[in-house]
């Protein structure tokens, strides 16, 4: 659902800036850092101070440089690497600012260790199911699975955040966060097993 998602962004209602940005012969590099600054400026800035759905703005306006970045690329013909590297690298400090940012939260404004913990943890397994991935393909292997990929985390704690600041429901964002927190761990698991079988039935055929 969220790659049709994607699709349609992309090839609607983002084309406007793609070719705007190309005109001007902005580099998607550019979109890449810039999404990156403005989504951990939103999430460092504004969570910390418990102004939630502020916040959940101002990221869901420099999530949509992730969009925009690729297709750019895809456009221009571009073939090297770099961009598809710089900007997997800068998603984990994007993922670091959000979560962190919202681990501050519950820290300095709501005051309870038991999400920051949660928060904490998605953080973490999240960053481990992008490296599990990553090292998977590096071997070979298909890790691609999961239940709790980046685009499910974002919209996942983005949405509930927002709802739950505007109509006062904290058990929004307290139950969004209980299940990130078990679908990102599971999604871990998942990959470990996946990539255990290919391992195995690969030393089998070699043997």
């Amino acid at each position: 659902m969220l790659d049709r998602f994607k699709q349609f962004w992309q090839g609607v209602m983002l084309a406007p800036f793609i070719n705007l940005f190309i005109r001007l012969g902005i580099s998607p590099d550019v979109v890449t850092v810039v999404g990156t600054l403005g989504v951990s400026a939103g999430a460092l800035v504004f969570f910390p101070l418990g102004l939630v759905w502020q916040g959940v703005l101002v990221i869901t306006a420099f999530v949509f440089s992730d969009l925009v970045d690729g297709a750019m690329a895809r456009k221009m013909g571009r073939k090297d690497n770099f961009g598809a590297f710089l900007d997997s690298t800068l998603d984990r400090i994007a993922d670091g600012a959000l979560f962190g940012g919202l681990a501050l939260y519950f820290a300095w404004h709501a005051e309870s260790r038991l999400y920051l913990v949660l928060c904490l943890v998605i953080l973490v397994m999240g960053a481990v199911t992008s490296y599990a991935r990553a090292k998977a393909d590096h071997l070979g292997y298909d890790a691609k699975v999961g239940i709790a990929e980046r685009p499910d985390r974002l919209v996942g704690m983005l949405v509930p955040a927002f709802f739950a600041d505007v109509l006062d429901l904290p058990v929004l964002l307290q139950v969004a966060l209980w299940a990130l927190a078990i679908a990102a761990t599971v999604t871990v698991v998942q990959r470990i097993w996946v990539v255990r079988r290919q391992a195995l039935a690969r030393a089998a055929s070699q043997g």
